[in-house]
């Protein structure tokens, strides 16, 4: 378990160093911010390595079990996770209604991933990673709004991107569902 929290700390804490606006533009100003930037990538990826790490041996040592969630959360988890996948196609630059709703796709993406997992998983170390990204996309949240980022405009008509996303995500969230078994070990269905 402690992997698994360390883990989270480095990739949720490098995750949060760009909400800290003036510390990003002292490293800019040193590093230059294509420098920053791949330093920012290099992180992100051996932080992410350490987090899947830290999980997986979480659980090869085994679940600890806190609750055994009810049965009707397994189907409410697999359709919000439609809509996290619709969520994340939404990130392209291309302005569109559904983009606009969620003002920040990737955060909404990442909130509704964390709470269907919440929601589906009763161990210990699942709840503390699903809540910890549901916390920390919160918190980002109020961090871009901090800042006057209000996000993509609303459109007042569903546009090409909006379609594009629709289509992308639901390719990617039934090509997740089929690999599930085999990139996480537990099947969805």
């Amino acid at each position: 378990m402690l992997a698994l929290i360390v883990g989270i700390v480095v990739f949720l804490g490098v995750h949060s160093l760009p909400t800290l606006r003036q510390w990003r533009a002292r490293q800019v100003a040193r590093f230059g911010l294509q420098t920053y930037k791949g330093l920012y990538s290099l992180a992100s990826l051996l932080s992410l390595a350490l987090l899947v790490w830290g999980f997986a041996r979480y659980r090869a040592e085994g679940l600890i079990v806190v609750w055994t969630p009810p049965i009707w959360t397994r189907p409410l988890a697999i359709a919000l996770m439609w809509a996290a996948f619709v969520a994340f196609a939404c990130m392209g630059p291309a302005p569109g209604r559904i983009r606009g709703w969620l003002r920040h796709p990737m955060l909404a993406g990442v909130m509704i991933w964390a709470l269907a997992h919440l929601i589906a998983n009763g161990d210990a170390g699942g709840m503390l990673l699903f809540a910890s990204f549901f916390v920390w996309a919160l918190y980002d949240r109020f961090a871009v709004a901090a800042r006057g980022d209000v996000g993509a405009a609303p459109q007042s008509a569903f546009t090409r991107a909006d379609g594009v996303a629709l289509a992308v995500g639901t390719v990617a969230y039934a090509a997740m569902i089929f690999l599930h078994p085999w990139l996480i070990g537990l099947s969805v269905v």
